[in-house]
């Protein structure tokens, strides 16, 4: 898929790093709360639950705190009353910009996603004013030591369904249909490749190159965007030259 956000990338190298701030916990259980809370709880009938836990066990979160994020969303035990919510804008350049988020209060929630757009060079837009421009695509990272031969990955992807591969110095990305994102992961795994990141994500149909100036307006832009306790996941349709992002990172 020619022109995959490499934004993707540049938040697949800073998980580490999330998940030492702790927010990384807290987005997961959020996510939790809400798929049990409208599919149940129970994993093997609730496929999105389901998706929340593994992930929630790949980032090593305690079971107790998934069981008590499942027994939340379920209203086994009291809790915030969260719901989720997508916002949409612009960034430097024109580039599109979609935001999930999971709040408790969507009036706080709204005032301090805009005040990040206009701080940063951009806007909030109309609801449906870029999702347009992004589609449901199922993403897999693969941790670079666990590949012997990258041709090999490539048929191993290819005949496990996979519908693009992109493979660059530090990371390697499996693009899939959603709906046989979970067949994909599963065959990789049988086949030995360790995978450092999975989950069913949103991919730019078009990219907007960015430099100079509205490339570091950009990077913050997003940067603070993810580092607001409400916001869940952050898309963009943004292309910036390797050298400018090795720069500003």
């Amino acid at each position: 898929m020619s022109g995959h956000s490499k934004w993707a990338n540049i938040k697949h190298r800073k998980a580490a790093a999330d998940a030492k701030k702790g927010k990384l916990f807290s987005a997961l259980s959020k996510e939790i709360i809400i798929a049990a809370k409208q599919g149940g709880g129970n994993p093997e009938t609730n496929p999105r639950l389901r998706a929340a836990i593994e992930r929630a066990r790949e980032a090593n979160m305690p079971k107790e705190n998934i069981e008590r994020a499942i027994k939340r969303g379920t209203g086994e035990i009291p809790g915030v009353a969260y719901e989720e919510v997508t916002y949409e804008g612009y960034g430097p350049g024109g580039v599109a910009i979609m935001v999930e988020v999971v709040t408790d209060n969507k009036n706080r929630t709204a005032s301090e996603i805009r005040r990040i757009f206009t701080k940063h060079g951009g806007s909030l837009g109309e609801a449906g004013c870029v999702a347009w421009i992004f589609e449901e695509k199922g993403s897999i990272f693969i941790d670079k030591e666990s590949i012997k031969d990258e041709d090999q990955l490539i048929s191993d992807a290819l005949e496990a369904g996979a519908e693009d591969i992109q493979i660059t110095s530090d990371s390697a990305e499996i693009i899939t249909d959603p709906q046989s994102f979970s067949e994909v992961k599963e065959k990789l795994q049988e086949k030995g490749y360790k995978i450092t990141q999975a989950e069913v994500t949103k991919v730019p149909k078009n990219v907007v190159p960015i430099d100079g100036p509205d490339a570091e307006k950009l990077l913050k832009l997003m940067e603070e965007l993810e580092e607001h306790d409400d916001v869940q996941k952050t898309y963009a349709n943004f292309d910036i030259p390797d050298e400018i992002l090795q720069a500003l990172s």
